[in-house]
C-alpha cells in the first residue's frame, strides 16, 4: 500500500523525530518545501531563477510557484518503482493550500491517506524548545532535561559559554506557537471535515509518541 501522509503539530511537538521513525519503518520518503527550494536555485533551472528572484527581494514565495516545485519533484518520485509513499513537511500551512496540494497528487494519481496531528500543549512546547542551549564556540546542542552539560552553563567540549538562542527563549516560543494555533485551526478543521484527520496527545516522551503514530498508521493500512 502507498502511504502518503502530513504530520501537524506545533513547533516542539515531536514532529521531525516522528515523522523520521515512521519514513524508516515504512520506507516513505520525504518532500521538504524548504529543502526543494534550495535544491531548485542551486540548479540553475528556469523556476530555480524565479524563485531566487522572489527570495532576493525579500519577498514570500507564491502558493503557485510552490505548488510548481512540488508537482515537479511529487511526480519523479513517483515514478520510481520502489516508491512506497511519501510524508509532506512545511507544505500545507494554511487551509488555502490544501487544494493545491489535492491537485498535485491528483495530477500523478495519488491521495492523501491521512493527516496526523501530534497535540502538545503550550506548557509542554515551551519546557521541551526552551531546554536548549547552545556552545557559543563550537555550536554542540545541549538540552537541560535530557542532555545536560556536566557543568551547568559551560560546554563539555571546550568550556565556552552555553547560551540561548532567540528562537529557543520561552516568550518567542510561546508566540510560535500561538501563531501556530491562529494559522493551522483552520487546516486541522478542513482535514477533519474530509474525514482524514487522526490526532493523539503528544506530550509524551518521543518513543510513546512515535509508538502512537504507528499505531494509528497500523489501522490505516489494515482498513
Amino acid at each position: 500500500m502507498v502511504l502518503n501522509l502530513i504530520f501537524l503539530g506545533p513547533p516542539g511537538a515531536g514532529k521531525g523525530t516522528v515523522a523520521q521513525a515512521v519514513m524508516d519503518k515504512y520506507k516513505l520518503v520525504q518532500i521538504s518545501t524548504g529543502d526543494l527550494l534550495r535544491e531548485e536555485i542551486a540548479s540553475g533551472s528556469e523556476l530555480g531563477k524565479k524563485l531566487a528572484e522572489v527570495i532576493n527581494a525579500g519577498q514570500l514565495v507564491s502558493d503557485d510557484l510552490v505548488s510548481e516545485m512540488l508537482s515537479k519533484d511529487l511526480a519523479k518520485k513517483v515514478s520510481d518503482p520502489n516508491f512506497r509513499g511519501v510524508i509532506f513537511d512545511g507544505f500545507p500551512r494554511t487551509q488555502s493550500q490544501a487544494p493545491l496540494l489535492e491537485n498535485i497528487l491528483n495530477e500523478v494519481n495519488q491521495k492523501l491517506n491521512a493527516v496526523i496531528y501530534i497535540e502538545s500543549s503550550k506548557e509542554s512546547v515551551v519546557k521541551r524548545l526552551s531546554s536548549r542551549w547552545t556552545c557559543e564556540k563550537c555550536k554542540k546542542v545541549y538540552n537541560t532535561v535530557s542532555f545536560p552539560p556536566k557543568k551547568e552553563g559551560v560546554c563539555d567540549d571546550d568550556g565556552s559559554k552555553l547560551i540561548q538562542r532567540e528562537d529557543d527563549k520561552p516568550e518567542t516560543i510561546a508566540k510560535r506557537y500561538d501563531t501556530f494555533i491562529e494559522k493551522t485551526s483552520p487546516l486541522i478543521n478542513y482535514y477533519k471535515s474530509k474525514g482524514i484527520l487522526y490526532k493523539y496527545d503528544g506530550n509524551v516522551p518521543p518513543l510513546a509518541s512515535i509508538k502512537a503514530a504507528e499505531e494509528i498508521i497500523e489501522k490505516i493500512v489494515k482498513d
